[in-house]
């Protein structure tokens, strides 16, 4: 199973660069994993909920063009699901009986307006890290980190501690 991060913007700060970099270089060598950046839409007022809208929905549609039926899909929301670093592991296990006809892994991470509900209704998962609010930049950083974490728990590596 292929894995695979869709995320809305760019990392425009050289040391999440730097960290999402390196979680790739040690993954190279297990499982790569795919990181496709879609560009934010403009927004001229950001107070005009209308104008969010349409954007969340430009997004949207970009991120769905991406998608294929044969993925599992998870966003990344604060209304997911919180799991341990094992289960995300089984999460991404291409091993697992629940994920035998999946072809691919793909989590999405919005903007910081989140993701249009059609991007949500699509998902068959909603992660989340958990109630606090992070830069979208840092929970990209953190994805990374525990996709490598779960590769290194597939493994039986002692990195999990």
């Amino acid at each position: 199973m292929k894995l695979m991060v869709i995320a809305v913007g760019s990392m425009k700060d050289k040391h999440f660069r730097d960290a999402c970099a390196e979680y790739g270089k040690r993954m190279a060598i297990m499982q790569p994993v795919e990181i496709i950046e879609i560009e934010e839409e403009y927004i001229a007022d950001e107070k005009n909920v209308s104008s969010i809208k349409k954007a969340l929905v430009r997004e949207g549609q970009k991120i769905l063009s991406r998608l294929q039926t044969e993925d599992i899909t998870v966003a990344l929301t604060p209304e997911g699901k919180g799991m341990d670093s094992s289960e995300f592991a089984k999460m991404i296990d291409p091993a697992a009986a629940e994920n035998a006809s999946y072809k691919r892994c793909v989590f999405i991470i919005g903007s910081s307006h989140g993701l249009d509900q059609a991007v949500y209704d699509t998902c068959k998962r909603k992660l989340s890290f958990g109630p606090m609010t992070f830069p979208h930049q840092l929970a990209r950083v953190m994805l990374m980190e525990q996709i490598y974490r779960g590769q290194m728990i597939l493994r039986g590596s002692t990195y999990h501690k």
